[in-house]
């Protein structure tokens, strides 16, 4: 073969070769692009968030995000602005927010230490002190406070996590379960069982009341979210870029779903899911917000918002909100994923938000909480301080969660109650 030859041969399979990757580029940024939703496919109206009370005598926030489907809307009313009762410092950073119940706050720092303090002065009732790091919200449930904790930092750091269950009055220890592997999950409480998720891609299902293990189930990375329900089913993200669907009684898998491809690094769910309208809401750190059908695990929609989405979605009125490290939070139409507004928080999201009588709030990592018209995205109110998830509320106040503080708040236009 002539050189001229060898060099038209080898210019030809050049072509080919750019032509070859170009096409995989459009491919996989076509895969990655935005899918647009429906009101017709898996969107049921029927399952909207409907925030009431809990039933169980005393309780009044008994999880994160208030219930088991994690929709973070509050059923107690408060609108700014506010008013301090008191303020109490958390000694060190507080990523989630509290759970209510028997007139105690109970929450804890990212040192591992558990507090319950009083709703009504502010001073502390009891501590735990772990030994352990740990980035959860607690659950209660039947006078039993259940947290979950990381490893032990230092040169013993622990490879495995905790599950401990409390007694709510006292603090006294009523069992503990040693995990597989470290524990950032929020603990899901579900009639008489109580779910986490681990580091090692586990998630166990226990006895609450004996803290038995009555099953385990896997996933294929690393599990930080916390576990969500409805319908029968259990749902978590995984850092393996899937969604899982478990049967909440027996652990049997019913369905995984991926993240979309694209060019570069998958997406991991850190994010929790929100559960309404039969669907399954969360965010991706690949920027993207998601919504799978709950039955069927199937992709209904997304949208890309150029930023990591650690936070977890609320819904409410067929909106569902959320922030990203874009410093933009986004409210979004529930069944087709179009963006209603958009809002410049001017610093990067990373917490989940909660709606209360109309008013969606959020904080920023640059140490500011917003309080928007859930419905305009107008700007209502805003607060010098927070980090992760912004406030939850009780019969009594609105709690405000600061970067190393929580605050009781009262409405200015309410008397004291």
């Amino acid at each position: 073969m002539t050189r001229k030859r060898i060099i038209l041969v080898l210019a030809f399979a050049a072509i080919l070769g750019a032509g070859a990757i170009l096409a995989f580029v459009l491919v996989k940024q076509r895969a990655a692009s935005d899918v647009q939703g429906s009101s017709t496919e898996e969107f049921v109206v029927t399952q909207a968030p409907k925030p009431k009370p809990p039933p169980a005598p005393g309780v009044e926030w008994p999880t994160y995000g208030f219930s088991a489907t994690r929709d973070r809307v509050s059923p107690y009313s408060y609108v700014p602005p506010f008013r301090q009762r008191w303020r109490f410092p958390g000694r060190s950073l507080l990523e989630f927010p509290p759970v209510v119940a028997y007139g105690l706050l109970y929450f804890a720092n990212n040192d591992g230490v558990l507090f319950a303090v009083d709703v009504n002065t502010g001073k502390e009732a009891w501590r735990y002190e772990s030994g352990r790091v740990q980035a959860a919200s607690p659950a209660v449930t039947a006078n039993t406070v259940i947290h979950t904790f990381l490893y032990r930092p230092g040169a013993n750091r622990a490879k495995n996590g905790e599950v401990i269950a409390f007694a709510a009055r006292t603090g006294r220890i009523l069992w503990r379960r040693t995990l597989a592997g470290p524990s950032e999950s929020s603990p899901l409480v579900l009639g008489k069982r109580v779910y986490v998720g681990d580091w090692s891609g586990r998630i166990s299902c226990f006895d609450v009341a004996t803290g038995a293990l009555r099953w385990t189930a896997r996933a294929g990375g690393e599990v930080k979210g916390a576990v969500s329900a409805a319908g029968g089913n259990v749902y978590v993200g995984s850092y393996d870029h899937h969604l899982y669907a478990f049967d909440a009684v027996t652990g049997a898998l019913k369905w995984r779903a991926p993240v979309q491809s694209r060019l570069g690094a998958l997406g991991r769910f850190y994010s929790s899911p929100a559960l309404a309208y039969g669907r399954v809401y969360i965010g991706a750190t690949d920027g993207r917000i998601y919504s799978y059908g709950a039955t069927s695990g199937e992709l209904r929609w997304s949208h890309n918002t150029g930023g990591y989405v650690y936070a977890s979605p609320a819904v409410w009125q067929k909106r569902v909100f959320v922030g990203s490290y874009d410093r933009h939070f986004y409210s979004l139409d529930a069944a087709t994923g179009d963006v209603l507004w958009r809002f410049n928080a001017g610093g990067r999201i990373s917490g989940s938000a909660t709606v209360v009588s109309g008013l969606v709030y959020f904080s920023t990592l640059e140490g500011q909480t917003f309080a928007l018209d859930a419905r305009t995205g107008a700007r209502r109110w805003s607060f010098p301080d927070g980090a992760y998830t912004p406030v939850i509320a009780d019969k009594h106040h609105l709690y405000l969660v600061g970067k190393g503080s929580v605050r009781a708040l009262v409405s200015r236009a309410k008397p004291d109650r």
